[in-house]
């Protein structure tokens, strides 16, 4: 029998900010109110997260400019990490560089090679305030960095270069993200 209920069982789903809006590319504010609006946050961004079918997702990707990202995903084992992390900092991105392919819920339908550390952890607060630390490998690794770099101002794509990148920048000309 379930416990607790499922992450953004509550929240409602928002619409998602695409490249090319000015959110996705400007560094989040820091969260100083941990009331009942930042728990909504959460939801919203669970629920978001799992319409969209991804695996981790930051506030400024729902046009909300805070430190804020939650998370549904494995990591190279398929043991399933989820939660939520409030102004997070990376504080450890070590271990072996990996070029692996890498999407984005703001970048819908593209993908390209990028390359992250094989090991990150992050620390912040929960919703309620309290401490966390989240040590993440493989794929969860690559995550935690990804949405990280959201609320930093980046987007995958920053990250690539060479051939990968000009193949990128031609597939995001001709997507057609219209709604």
């Amino acid at each position: 029998m379930r416990q607790r209920s499922i992450p953004g069982a509550r929240g409602r789903v928002r619409p998602l900010s695409l490249l090319g809006d000015p959110v996705l590319h400007a560094p989040c504010a820091e969260v100083t109110d941990f009331g009942p609006e930042l728990a909504r946050l959460v939801a919203d961004l669970f629920a978001t997260m799992y319409a969209a079918e991804g695996v981790g997702l930051a506030a400024n990707q729902i046009g909300v400019p805070l430190r804020v990202f939650v998370y549904d995903c494995p990591d190279d084992e398929e043991v399933r990490h989820l939660g939520h992390i409030v102004n997070p900092r990376l504080v450890t991105a070590d271990g072996i560089e990996l070029r692996g392919p890498e999407g984005c819920l703001s970048l819908p339908g593209l993908e390209a090679g990028t390359e992250r550390y094989d090991h990150a952890v992050v620390e912040g607060f929960t919703v309620d305030g309290e401490p966390v630390s989240v040590d993440g490998t493989g794929f969860f690794a690559r995550c935690l960095q990804h949405e990280c770099d959201h609320l930093d101002g980046t987007v995958y794509a920053d990250r690539v270069t060479g051939l990968r990148k000009r193949r990128l920048e031609r597939q995001v000309r001709r997507a057609d993200w219209s709604r």
